[in-house]
């Protein structure tokens, strides 16, 4: 039997899922993976995340003119979570009025690339999701 390059894809995928849902471990009390997704994967995080990576240091009110339309408690309560999970670093100087800046930390960077891999892939198959959408709606009608 001839194995294709597809099907070692196919394979590799499978053992990669496979660390996810390992059957001995059925019950998970606390899902890092989750946690840590959950972290990026909320509209905020992710547009600090692509702001910081583009414009490098910047100050709170320079990125939350950026970030349209959100408050100064949710960018607050967003950039601290991401500086407690190690994504950016917050530099306060003591000046009057107090100046604070945030960037990226390395890895930061190594998630921004990540996403921007993800906002590529979409970019590339933005046609087929239209398209299949288009298709799945006028099923509905």
């Amino acid at each position: 039997m001839e194995v294709t390059n597809a099907d070692y894809q196919t394979i590799d995928l499978q053992k990669k899922l496979k660390v996810f849902f390992q059957e001995d471990e059925k019950h998970h009390e606390f899902c890092p993976v989750r946690d840590i997704m959950d972290r990026f994967g909320d509209k905020w995080s992710l547009l600090a995340i692509l702001n910081l990576g583009y414009s490098g240091k910047t100050r709170f009110n320079e990125l939350r003119k950026k970030i349209d339309g959100i408050s100064q408690r949710m960018l607050t309560v967003t950039l601290r979570s991401l500086e407690r999970d190690g994504l950016i670093t917050r530099k306060i100087y003591a000046e009057v009025p107090p100046r604070v800046e945030y960037e990226l930390t390395s890895l930061g960077t190594s998630l921004l690339q990540q996403i921007l891999g993800l906002a590529q892939w979409a970019s590339g198959n933005m046609g087929e999701i239209a398209q299949s959408r288009l298709e799945y709606d006028s099923k509905l009608q």
